[in-house]
């Protein structure tokens, strides 16, 4: 009898010791889950199910809930599946279990079943005004409509570049440099700064790596960031400003005590370091989400994911106005691109079309790609709404559950699709970005996937590139893919550099057509811009910089059946100093033009219609062979010679003024020739007593050089002003809006 008591006793304390364990493991589950450490949170709710009785099964059921929750949230599907399963089977399902359940169902390609979850969540919701019952309408459309559209496939082709990925999560790639040349991503390698585990995924706090490509063309390993830019924090998910010297990246620091919002930064680029990034003040709510930033292809805004009030529900797509002074305007992208659901993960192709990932917009499973092209305005967005008690709002706590930007926004990719976040209601909102709507396009497979699809970025113009996906990863870990979509693309690259010189990187091209088209393009680093072109357009592009001249160039393509690149050049003469006019040829000792100088001349007269308030001095100039007096009259014949040619091709003779200069200014050598002849350096004058001091191979050399044709500007008003001196074409007052004030449109 003793024995029998010694054991039940044994039993019993064994059982409430078990439910202590539980117990505590259930208030660390809460407490790591609030401050959105999903991993560590998962961990604790698995140790109190299994030391939970089956008998019990309400509270295994509750306690499954949770723990399917956290797998939901770290993009573990097949624990979240078999979680939600037990949630079901002890009876412990609240309004959103199936519409959860259709989801992870969805993500393993399992529509049949993802049908039927989602059927019984319409079912239980039926009745009730909340906005999950739409979302599951539009899943259970989805779920029946997948297998045919993954059937029907599409022309992307879609490859996994291992060379960027590691045995952990790689996401977010974003292309950048003069040529493409850099590519810069999120990992969660062991290579990430800091030395403990992240609670949310149970891996390193992402960082950012690059790798560059070589001369020939091949990608080089992923490489870490050695500069201040990487902390032990998250950072990731970043993009660049269209002159590559802004990166704008996600960053969410963490707090033992409070949970975390990612925020916005920015890290400036001086030579090939990234400085510490800085806060970027979106708004002063600061009980709220922002992430995943994008510039728009001019630069004038950045896009953004919010769960800040005034959106549609869930994490909505936003822009806020980049000004010199800082952040303006903050509006919602509105209908059709922001849903019930989540939009997270904007990017740009830099034609114009916004790229963005959803789960609600119906598609495969998981998040999916979904491509935005802007159409003609239809209403106006609203403004984010400053009203702070909006955002005080707790009522509706559907919306407040499980948000893993709580916690860290950086996870994205790994974290599966991020839940309903935020606030329902809020004012209004309008469709389309800057007054202009959006029609919207599913890519379809391959491209898209049943798993989690996102972060595009583009080669250039063409519908190629990188981008992430969890596909086929029973882990939940995002890896990097190339995509390519063959279509036909005419584009035109220009190179805007001074005239016998260098690119100008500051320079702009201001580019018109016919159909209406009217764009300032941005040059890169190296001089250079793309831009594409239609068939059948007049387009005139303007290359201006400050300090020069501007340059015209004129292009139409009438008709093409394969894709092509037309080239244009952009030699921008510089105003203050002189410019040689290369390609000038007289006969020997005389003034007489030779026929091969007319196409150098030519461009010259091209040059000075394109400038019409311009006058220039046209100077000559000999080496210092025969005498001062004869060089002097030779050269001033042969400029005159050159201004009697643009005068008979239609420049007014009162712009142009001749001057030989016959050996009196010896040519100053600047980088470009320094560089092509390795005797000479930047700042050599050419005088006789230079060149004397040369070998004799050396001296003809720059004999050579000596012997030239230049011009220089004189004035740069030339028939701007009429006899009293009056502007005869003076700026027209700009126009105003209702409350007085200019419009954007006519201070640009």
């Amino acid at each position: 009898m003793r024995n029998l008591y010694n054991i039940l006793y044994t039993v019993a304390a064994a059982v409430l010791l078990a439910g202590c364990g539980a117990d505590s493991a259930m208030k660390k589950g809460d407490k790591f889950f609030a401050l959105g450490e999903y991993y560590d949170a998962a961990a604790q709710y698995k140790k109190a199910y299994a030391q939970t009785p089956t008998k019990e099964r309400a509270q295994r059921g509750q306690r499954a809930l949770k723990m399917a929750d956290c797998y939901r949230l770290i993009n573990n599907t097949q624990r979240a599946i078999a979680a939600y399963n037990n949630v079901v089977r002890y009876k412990q399902q609240d309004s959103l279990t199936q519409f959860r359940l259709g989801q992870q169902l969805m993500k393993t390609g399992d529509y049949r079943g993802a049908e039927k979850a989602f059927q019984a969540a319409i079912d239980s919701l039926t009745g009730t005004d909340s906005p999950y019952l739409t979302l599951a309408r539009e899943q259970l459309k989805a779920a029946k409509a997948a297998p045919a559209l993954k059937h029907e496939g599409s022309k992307y082709t879609v490859k996994r570049e291992d060379l960027f990925n590691s045995r952990r999560a790689d996401f977010s790639p974003m292309l950048t440099g003069d040529a493409g040349d850099q590519l810069y991503f999120t990992s969660t390698r062991n290579q990430a700064q800091g030395d403990e585990l992240s609670g949310i995924t149970g891996t390193k706090p992402a960082d950012i790596f690059f790798a560059q490509k070589d001369d020939k063309g091949k990608w080089g390993k992923p490489q870490t960031i050695d500069s201040e830019l990487n902390s032990a924090f998250d950072e990731g998910v970043c993009c660049f400003s269209p002159d590559g010297k802004t990166m704008y990246l996600t960053i969410c620091k963490t707090d033992p005590d409070y949970p975390r919002y990612a925020t916005i930064a920015t890290a400036k680029r001086s030579d090939a370091s990234w400085s510490k990034p800085s806060d970027l003040i979106i708004s002063r709510d600061t009980l709220s989400t922002y992430a995943h930033p994008a510039v728009s292809p001019d630069g004038l805004w950045l896009y953004f994911v919010s769960d800040m009030p005034g959106g549609k529900g869930g994490y909505d797509l936003w822009r806020a106005e980049l000004t010199t002074s800082g952040i303006g305007t903050v509006e919602n992208l509105g209908e059709p691109i922001n849903t019930p659901g989540d939009e997270m993960f904007p990017t740009f192709r830099p034609n114009g079309d916004l790229y963005f990932s959803s789960n609600g917009h119906g598609g495969l499973g998981g998040l999916d790609i979904i491509i935005a092209k802007p159409k003609q305005e239809t209403q106006q967005p609203t403004p984010y709404p400053s009203q702070r008690e909006e955002r005080l709002d707790t009522s509706n706590r559907e919306y407040q559950e499980g948000n893993p930007y709580s916690g860290s926004t950086l996870q994205q990719g790994n974290q599966a699709p991020l839940p309903l976040g935020g606030v329902g209601g809020g004012l209004p909102v309008g469709g389309g970005s800057a007054g202009s709507a959006w029609t919207l396009d599913h890519p379809g497979f391959p491209l898209n996937s049943q798993g989690d699809d996102f972060g595009m970025t583009f080669d250039g113009l063409h519908n190629r590139g990188y981008f992430s996906s969890n596909r086929g990863d029973a882990r939940g870990w995002d890896h990097i893919y190339s995509f390519e979509k063959p279509e036909m693309l005419l584009t035109v690259k220009g190179w805007v550099y001074e005239m016998d010189g260098y690119e100008l990187p500051a320079g702009q091209v201001y580019m018109v057509g016919n159909d209406g088209t009217n764009v300032k393009l941005s040059v890169k680093g190296d001089g250079s811009f793309t831009q594409e072109i239609n068939t059948g357009v007049d387009y005139v592009f303007l290359g201006t910089c400050k300090g020069y001249l501007n340059h015209k160039e004129e292009l139409r393509v009438d008709t093409a059946t394969v894709s092509n690149e037309y080239v244009l050049q952009f030699p921008l003469a510089d105003i203050s100093a002189p410019v040689l006019i290369e390609n000038i040829f007289y006969d020997f000792d005389k003034a007489t033009l030779r026929p091969e100088s007319a196409t150098a001349l030519d461009q010259l007269v091209k040059l000075l219609n394109d400038n019409p308030h311009v006058t220039i001095e046209l100077s000559a100039h000999t080496d210092y062979k025969g005498s001062d007096q004869y060089n002097e009259r030779l050269s001033q014949r042969r400029a005159e010679s050159v201004v009697n040619y643009l005068i008979d091709h239609g420049i007014a003779a009162d712009r142009l003024t001749p001057k030989g200069y016959g050996e009196g200014k010896p040519k100053t050598i600047k980088r470009k020739v320094a560089e092509r002849y390795p005797f000479l350096k930047v700042g050599d004058v050419l005088t006789e007593e230079f060149i004397l001091a040369l070998p004799e191979e050396q001296q003809d050399s720059c004999n050579q050089l000596n012997r030239r044709t230049e011009f220089i500007v004189l004035r740069t008003t030339y028939g701007m002003f009429d006899e009293q001196g009056k502007l005869k074409s003076p700026p027209q007052p700009q126009a105003e809006t209702g409350n007085g004030e200019a419009t954007k449109d006519d201070e640009d």
